[in-house]
């Protein structure tokens, strides 16, 4: 094709009175890239999705979308929305594979095009036992096998370690190369810039710019939030009794395949952890270990040095409060039929034993202090952006007063004024309330701003562990170093913050 293979004119989609995009017009041309640039809640995933004919139930549309050129793949922020969780992903791809005459060979060579090491292993396995880097490649590959023309990349790096996001982008250059047109949905500024030919900047749902990238971007990046993180806060010693301690966990998953070896930790009081690590190292397991969402280990998980059950299911009303989790996926986290502000109001009832009216009242303070006013609260999981839902799953978790709380890549798909907002509110609760806190994260900086020590895992063991001034200045495991690199960091010593 020489024309658009899509074409979206005067794009307006209203939900009960409520306009969720206003006058939107794009293309997407083969061998090119056009990307739309805004802050969560901006209507990017509502335009994207309108290119697959997919809108808000009662959605009111009008203007028009058009794609001459055929298929249109997706690739969502929530990749495990797009993934059956009951079938190993090797049955779901082949079933794919063979609408277009192909095999096995077809489905292995795109989970390579999709930057997959080792695919005879993924296949064998069922979503769940992927980390969400893991599972956003699948859903890139199902893409690819469809032999779609039009490609909506939805935060295709969010939750991606550097080394990975160079891949994918050098991975999406390729489709591009071969006559694909991508429609890239990014809060990531340096991304955009490296592959997109033009650009269109929405702002509640209203675009405010629009044209080749050199001319949008140059106009834009003075009036964007700074990327910056919060400054941390750190205290001068770690305590002496760990809140939280891990000892001699090895995880597996079904089947036998292990996970974690060997893993060793301690997190006290006011003290943060970040573990980081490349895609499929071991990190959201250990997470789910702690929170007992993955019972398959040997070893010990304690809370203030007594042994917690392996599941959730055997542990107490008040140890469930104690150890909290908020979820990288966070849209499968919540209830679609209910309202946030209510679900963030019965964890308040149910763990900590809040009544109505107080649980309420905590549910729009903490959801206010994450930027999320009484408006947003009243509504339904689908009428929030990714980005927002995050940081409800965030308020969630804070609604059961923790002791110990896991955040698994969540400034991962947030714009940098939200990202300052929760890395400001974690190093604030820290200093407030003691918490413990366990940051999951590829996010070198966030891990950076908020950590007191950092565990660098590869293969399923921690392979440095150390102050984050230490292990972000003067590594010592190479592949600390080669995380460095590709975040383009070098090893220069971090600035310490001031402590307490």
């Amino acid at each position: 094709m020489t024309g658009p293979v899509v074409e979206v004119d005067g794009l307006r989609i209203e939900v009960t009175g409520r306009t969720l995009v206003d006058g939107v017009s794009l293309r997407v041309h083969p061998g090119r890239v056009t990307a739309l640039l805004g802050a969560s809640g901006s209507g990017k995933t509502t335009t994207g999705l309108a290119l697959l004919g997919e809108y808000p139930e009662g959605a009111v549309v009008t203007g028009r979308v058009h794609a001459p050129g055929g298929a249109v793949g997706y690739v969502p922020q929530h990749p495990a929305a797009a993934l059956n969780p009951a079938r190993r992903v090797g049955a779901l791809l082949r079933d794919i594979a063979r609408l277009r005459g192909g095999g096995t060979a077809e489905v292995c060579e795109a989970l390579r095009r999709a930057q997959l090491d080792a695919p005879e292993e993924v296949l064998r396995r069922y979503p769940h036992q992927l980390s969400g880097g893991q599972q956003q490649r699948v859903v890139l590959a199902q893409a690819l096998l469809l032999g779609a023309r039009a490609i909506v990349a939805d935060e295709p790096t969010t939750g991606q370690d550097t080394s990975t996001k160079r891949r994918i982008v050098d991975e999406l250059s390729a489709v591009v190369r071969q006559g694909i047109g991508l429609l890239l949905l990014s809060h990531d500024l340096d991304v955009v810039a490296e592959l997109a030919d033009d650009v269109v900047v929405l702002r509640a749902g209203r675009p405010v710019a629009s044209g080749p990238a050199s001319q949008v971007l140059a106009g834009s990046r003075p009036r964007l939030p700074a990327t910056a993180p919060p400054p941390g806060t750190r205290p001068a010693a770690a305590p002496a009794r760990p809140v939280l301690g891990v000892e001699s966990l090895d995880a597996t998953h079904p089947g036998g395949v292990e996970v974690l070896n060997g893993v060793d930790i301690e997190v006290g009081a006011g003290e943060c952890l970040a573990l980081i690590g490349r895609s499929g190292s071991g990190k959201t397991t250990l997470g789910r270990c702690v929170a007992g969402l993955h019972r398959t280990y040997r070893g010990v998980v304690a809370l203030d040095g007594r042994p917690l059950a392996r599941s959730l299911r055997d542990r107490s009303r008040g140890e469930l409060a104690a150890v909290q989790y908020v979820f990288q996926d966070a849209q499968a986290s919540f209830d679609e039929y209910r309202p946030v502000g209510d679900q963030v109001a019965r964890a308040a009832v149910r763990l900590r034993g809040a009544g109505r009216d107080e649980a309420g009242r905590v549910a729009l303070r903490l959801l206010a202090e994450l930027g999320l006013p009484r408006a947003l609260a009243a509504r339904r999981p689908a009428g929030l952006s990714g980005g927002e839902l995050q940081r409800a799953a965030l308020a969630r978790a804070l609604a059961g007063d923790p002791r110990v709380l896991v955040c698994d890549e969540i400034t991962s798909g947030l714009d940098a004024r939200s990202r300052h907002a929760v890395l400001g509110l974690l190093a604030g609760l820290r200093e407030r309330t003691d918490l413990a806190l366990v940051v999951i994260t590829h996010d070198l900086a966030a891990a950076e701003a908020v950590a007191d020590r950092i565990a660098v895992l590869h293969d399923g063991r921690i392979v440095e562990h150390g102050a984050t001034a230490e292990v972000l200045g003067a590594p010592r495991h190479d592949l600390t170093r080669d995380l460095l690199r590709s975040a383009g960091r070098g090893t220069r010593r971090s600035r310490d913050r001031p402590g307490r």
